[in-house]
């Protein structure tokens, strides 16, 4: 390894540029140990970074592959080849024509990077976050960082000058003079892609899920913000005549008043309250799960009404829009006091009084939209993350709209991928948008986390006629490649409508056993072949990523 250095920083109210290791407001102090390479800060004055980059030479092939990781659960994951272009996966012509900061209109790009990073104006460049890999004949070469507690390690691979860089997004930080900080620790490891992350997440210690393989239901994928207590009583009856095991139930957003005010259920869809529903999925035999967005609240919200102190601001004390959904929706301080004892009264209530045996969190991106507190994006989110895992004890979490190296180790489950859409050829206003091709492509792509950082939730497969724009093939395609790279299978159907050949799909898709995945591969043309093996024999089957068609593999 031999990293170029390229920095610019601020000190003692000038703006300057470097390529050295050592100046005048600091040192840094560079080691390499193993596969480990980190960089230490030594400031001699306070300093604060515009642009923390280091950059070395990498050698690829035209058959070689470029993986790098979104911004969060959402956002497009997948392999490149040298010549593609990252423009290609929606349509982001106009995004260079704007001013993303200055038009975040109600938080529209809340949920994505655009606002502080700029994306590629040309094809070959490719950048994610937190781990990246290239993929040639014999391996892989691994970059991945081991902590994103200083801030964002933003990874790209730039095939046109065949060059890798590594930057911390260190933005709202400033460092003091005297301290000792290690700003990167950075895994650079060449081997088969599964050792090559069996030995990163050894080095990272993150100890092994202890979640095991779950089917489940979810309210949200047929009746959205529509549920109501007669449904989930209706398809709770369904599921329970099916024949076939399910260990969750999942009620999700459409229950709570408003979005911000979780122990307020929606008296007119719930009368009987969310513990009766938590009491009736247990009679039932499965366990209960519940949908909260917890760093989120609309202006319509009680919590917002009354605390507005308790809220993100900018410099300026405005209070930011963290997205636009529901109207747009406002996020939570994590280190404001009070705000750390409503969010303990909400986990104890739901988890405790009301008895749900597991929480899906959602939106969690929205803690760190902005640096504040004189802390980074990255360190807000590993905080928010460590809270969360302590105020839900040793219940599950279902993570999702996260970051997903902060929440390595610190989730049960964990969503990988953009929401499923009701239709094959929806296209994407955005890399996080609902998409069903981004979906499958995350669930392919990010399959190396499954059983390493947490247990991959690849969104639901859905086997309906009804509510769905999709061929019964296309539907099977998403339910096979679900159960095959993902380890928490949920479906949204009202089960008692299927026919025969939906229920035998359905069985066959949640009592299969974990295939290995031998090979994954796409080309120019977007056919995605996979070959794997389940119960001793090889199988493989190849779909078009654009289309849904489907052919088998021998």
């Amino acid at each position: 390894m031999g990293y170029q250095y390229n920095f610019i920083y601020t000190s003692g109210g000038k703006t300057h540029k470097t390529h050295h290791s050592e100046t005048v407001d600091f040192e840094i102090r560079e080691e390499i140990d193993g596969d480990i390479f980190s960089l230490t800060l030594l400031p001699k004055t306070d300093v604060t970074f515009q642009k923390f980059e280091i950059k070395d030479n990498i050698s690829f092939s035209k058959e070689s592959k470029f993986f790098v990781n979104g911004y969060q659960s959402w956002t497009l994951s997948r392999e490149y080849a040298p010549d593609d272009d990252m423009r290609d996966d929606f349509n982001p012509k106009f995004l260079s024509v704007l001013d993303k900061k200055k038009f975040n209109v109600r938080g529209i790009w809340g949920a994505g990077d655009l606002t502080f990073h700029k994306y590629p104006e040309q094809s070959g460049i490719f950048y994610g976050y937190s781990y990246a890999y290239i993929r040639n004949e014999n391996g892989i070469r691994l970059f991945a960082s081991l902590s994103e507690k200083t801030g964002y390690t933003i990874i790209t691979f730039n095939t046109n000058s065949s060059t890798v860089s590594i930057e911390k997004d260190l933005e709202g930080v400033t460092f003091k003079k005297g301290q000792e900080i290690k700003v990167l620790e950075l895994c650079d490891i060449i081997d088969n892609i599964d050792s090559a992350f069996d030995k990163y997440f050894n080095l990272a210690k993150i100890e092994k899920p202890r979640a095991e393989r779950m089917c489940g239901y979810t309210t949200w994928y047929n009746y959205y913000t529509n549920v109501t207590e007669d449904i989930v009583e209706r398809d709770l009856e369904a599921i329970a005549k099916l024949g076939s095991k399910i260990d969750i139930f999942q009620v999700d957003d459409g229950y709570e008043r408003t979005v911000g005010d979780w122990l307020i259920a929606d008296e007119k869809k719930f009368p009987s309250g969310m513990k009766a529903i938590a009491d009736n999925i247990h009679n039932h035999n499965m366990l209960a799960g519940l949908w909260l967005a917890p760093f989120a609240a609309t202006p319509k919200s009680y919590i917002f009404k009354e605390h507005k102190n308790w809220f993100v601001k900018d410099k300026t004390g405005k209070i930011p829009f963290a997205s636009h959904n529901w109207g747009g929706f406002f996020a939570l301080d994590i280190y404001n006091s009070e705000v750390r004892q409503y969010l303990k009264e909400v986990f104890d209530t739901v988890l405790n009084v009301w008895g749900y045996d597991m929480v899906k969190l959602d939106f969690l991106y929205a803690c760190c939209i902005i640096p504040f507190n004189g802390k980074s994006r990255g360190e807000i989110m590993c905080d928010a993350m460590e809270l969360i895992r302590e105020l839900c004890g040793d219940k599950l979490i279902l993570g999702c709209g996260v970051p997903l190296a902060p929440a390595f180790g610190k989730v049960d489950f964990c969503r990988i991928g953009a929401d499923m859409a009701l239709s094959w050829n929806k296209k994407p206003f955005s890399r996080e948008d609902v998409s069903t091709k981004h979906a499958l492509l995350n669930t392919v792509f990010r399959r190396e986390l499954d059983g390493r950082a947490f247990l991959n939730d690849p969104d639901v497969f859905l086997l309906r006629d009804n509510n769905i724009n999709m061929s019964f093939e296309q539907r099977k395609t998403i339910a096979e490649t679900a159960s095959l790279f993902g380890n928490l299978l949920f479906v949204s159907d009202d089960v008692s409508t299927y026919n025969d050949e939906q229920k035998e799909c359905f069985i066959d898709v949640t009592t299969q056993s974990k295939a290995k995945i031998d090979y994954v591969n796409m080309d120019k043309d977007g056919d995605l072949s996979i070959k794997y093996t389940l119960d001793n024999e090889k199988k493989g089957y190849c779909f078009n990523i654009n289309n849904g068609n489907k052919k088998t593999l021998i």
